[in-house]
């Protein structure tokens, strides 16, 4: 495999867009590289195609499997590990959302839940600040919420979900009228289709 000028401009942006994040590059890159590539590719592929060290790579891929997103495969005949990214945009989607809300939102309610107990022990003095951070709480908590809510829809109730944002919107007072669908498989949607 060869990174074409397209290729190596998306893997190059996904991992600025990664360390802006919070991620690390190379490992956004890895995530890159595999979901783009049409077959499983081994560390040394991975290693020469990015130009980044072994031992990088095999750090990012054991990161990479234990959020989820990329798999080990092994091919008859061939004793190397290969690794291959989940190619479903929305399932990528939602593994990440699921792993950071793991690693990010339930730790902040937890210590959101203790600050609100301790700034209330503190008593009268404490009162603004127990009042800030029990608002805090309470979105906190309603966004997780939210997500619980909608990690438990299927595939196409999730697309359907995303799709009517722009409506939802616009039902709720605000945004203006829906902008055409993009589709997520890079055929236009019916709506579009009738539409042009």
């Amino acid at each position: 495999m060869t990174l074409t000028p397209a290729a190596r401009k998306f893997v190059l942006h996904w991992g600025e867009m990664g360390q802006a994040w919070g991620i690390n590059r190379t490992m956004a890159q890895v995530h890159a590289l595999l979901f783009i590539s049409p077959h499983p590719l081994d560390a040394e592929e991975i290693s020469l195609l990015l130009d980044v060290s072994r031992s990088n790579v095999s750090t990012s891929l054991r990161e990479l499997i234990t959020w989820g997103v990329v798999r080990r495969v092994h091919l008859i005949g061939d004793r190397r590990d290969r690794f291959e990214a989940l190619k479903d945009v929305m399932e990528t989607f939602r593994v990440i959302m699921a792993e950071r809300k793991r690693r990010e939102m339930d730790p902040t309610i937890a210590l959101l839940e203790h600050c609100v107990v301790e700034a209330e022990k503190a008593g009268p003095v404490e009162q603004y600040t127990r009042d800030q951070l029990q608002k805090m709480l309470d979105f906190t908590r309603m966004l997780t919420g939210w997500y619980s809510q909608v990690e438990e829809l299927s595939m196409p109730a999730l697309s359907r979900l995303f799709r009517g944002g722009a409506m939802l919107a616009k039902l709720f007072g605000g945004g203006k009228a829906p902008a055409p669908e993009p589709s997520l498989d890079g055929r236009k949607s019916k709506a579009n289709a009738a539409a042009s």
